[in-house]
Parts: structure tokens; C-alpha cells; sequence
């Protein structure tokens, strides 16, 4: 058998902690001497304390921990609960993640403002075009929630257009719409093309209608730091008296994957006159 202290370093653990166990019924010791009070564990026990360890880190609290092996928890349920908390805990690590990346592009966006100016503004008509398109949903427009749904959607259309033997006939082309009434998104990933729509494609043919007055300005680097660049074409609309008449169409004229601070991007926000 083994001390407490040795126990613990075996374990992994504190002597505190063990003591504590024994305390509330948790993890008694194998043995304990009558005269000096020691406890004495046996290598066996590990196998309990492995699994109080990993369901107490399941965020279930010692009495719940209790319950579920004193009902001899099996092995393979234990993994099962232990594997749906990693998803669950990986979930979290990516969403926490996407929300630092956010805070930080609204930083920068902060830390610029008042480097780009209106005047790099331009309203121009822009013409119509045919389009190979995929499509997606996402939360809201939200640039943490736009990304992740548009960027895997590129990708898979050029493998779609290669398997189809259609070549594009011009740069990427994102552009969004209200899913709905609530904050959801349809994103739609395009790209030009000069072919008939095909019902037997694994794609849809889209014409895209020409947009009479645009307010256009062009965007250099991530799109993850796009609001700065939107916010420079909002006070253009708003100090020239026009309104924005729908979503910003993206223009992708130079799409560096590899490397997305070297992207150049035309944004096209449709305006009107009241």
C-alpha cells in the first residue's frame, strides 16, 4: 500500500484534496492506522480517483460525482461523457477564439479611423453579370459570424466549377441577403461565368441584375477588418444625401488565401435618393 503523500504524487494530486475526499465519502483509504491515524491507499484506488478527477472536470459537482460511481459508472460511459465534453469545451475554445479575433479587427478599426477618407469613394453604375454561386447561412452579418460560413464556400465552388469543366470568367463576387425576419444572413459565394444555367450542375446560375448607383470604395487587407473600410463608405452616403438601398456586394479583386493582409477588395454598397 502506499502513504497518502505517495499516493497523491501518483495520482497527480494534492494530499489536501485526497483527505478532503475521505472526509465527505468520496475516496476512503484502503486502510488506516488505529495509533497514528495514516491513511494508506493501494494501487487499485487510482482507477476511482482517475474517474473522480475526470467527471469533477465534466463540471459536475462531488456529490454528483458520487452518485455516478457508486452506480459503477462502465468504462465505455465514462468516455462517452468525457468525449461530449471536449466537444462541448472545443466549441467554447473556437467561439471564444472567433471573439478575440473580432475584438481585436474592431481595435484596428479603431486605431485607423481617419486614414482612408471619403474622397477615395466612388459612385459608378455597376453592370450586370451571370454567376456561378453557392450559398449559406449565417447568424447575423457579423464579421465573426460571416467568415467562417463564406470562406469554405469558395473553395468548394472552384472544385465544383473544375468538375464541371466551366472555367470563371472573372474575380470572386460575395454578396448577402435577409434570411427571414431575425438577424440571419444568406450568404451567397459567386463567381463569374459564361455558361447556361444546368439543372444537372451542383451549383446554381444566378444573373446578377445591374445596381444603377453604387457607392464603391476599395478594401486592402483581411476582411476580418472590413468595418473600418465600410464605415468610411456609411459617412460618404451620409454626407452626400443618399441611402443605402440593400447589402454591399464584395468584389474579390485580389483573393490571397495564403496570405489575407495582401487581399484587395471592391465594396459596393447600392444607394438611392429619397
Amino acid at each position: 500500500m502506499f502513504t497518502i503523500g505517495d499516493f497523491a504524487r501518483l495520482g497527480r494530486v494534492s494530499v489536501r484534496m485526497l483527505r478532503h475526499y475521505d472526509s465527505i465519502g468520496l475516496l476512503r483509504p484502503a486502510a488506516v492506522d488505529p495509533h497514528t491515524g495514516y491513511r494508506y491507499y493501494t494501487a487499485e484506488q487510482l482507477r476511482r480517483l482517475n474517474r473522480v478527477i475526470a467527471l469533477k472536470d465534466l463540471g459536475l459537482t462531488l456529490a454528483q460525482v458520487q452518485v455516478i460511481l457508486d452506480d459503477a459508472l462502465d468504462v465505455a460511459e465514462l468516455r462517452g461523457m468525457l468525449r461530449l465534453r471536449r466537444a462541448q469545451l472545443e466549441a467554447q475554445v473556437a467561439a471564444d477564439t472567433a471573439r478575440l479575433t473580432g475584438i481585436e479587427a474592431r481595435l484596428r478599426t479603431i486605431e485607423t479611423e481617419g486614414r482612408m477618407t471619403t474622397q477615395d469613394v466612388v459612385l459608378k453604375e455597376i453592370p450586370p453579370v451571370r454567376v456561378a454561386e453557392l450559398t449559406a447561412v449565417a447568424r447575423s452579418y457579423e464579421t465573426p459570424d460571416i467568415s467562417p460560413v463564406i470562406q469554405p464556400l469558395y473553395p468548394e465552388l472552384f472544385r465544383r466549377l473544375e468538375a464541371a469543366g466551366v472555367p470563371p470568367t472573372g474575380p470572386g463576387l460575395a454578396w448577402y441577403e435577409p434570411a427571414g425576419d431575425g438577424e440571419q444572413v444568406v450568404v451567397h459565394a459567386g463567381v463569374g461565368v459564361a455558361v447556361d444555367p444546368d439543372r444537372a450542375r451542383d451549383f446554381a446560375i444566378v444573373d446578377l441584375p445591374a445596381v444603377p448607383a453604387a457607392a464603391t470604395v476599395i478594401h486592402h487587407g483581411p476582411m476580418d477588418e472590413v468595418e473600418g473600410t465600410m464605415q468610411v463608405l456609411a459617412r460618404w452616403i451620409e454626407e452626400n444625401g443618399w441611402r443605402a438601398d440593400g447589402y454591399a456586394r464584395e468584389l474579390y479583386v485580389e483573393y490571397c488565401a495564403d496570405d489575407p493582409s495582401g487581399g484587395v477588395t471592391e465594396l459596393q454598397l447600392p444607394v438611392r435618393r429619397d
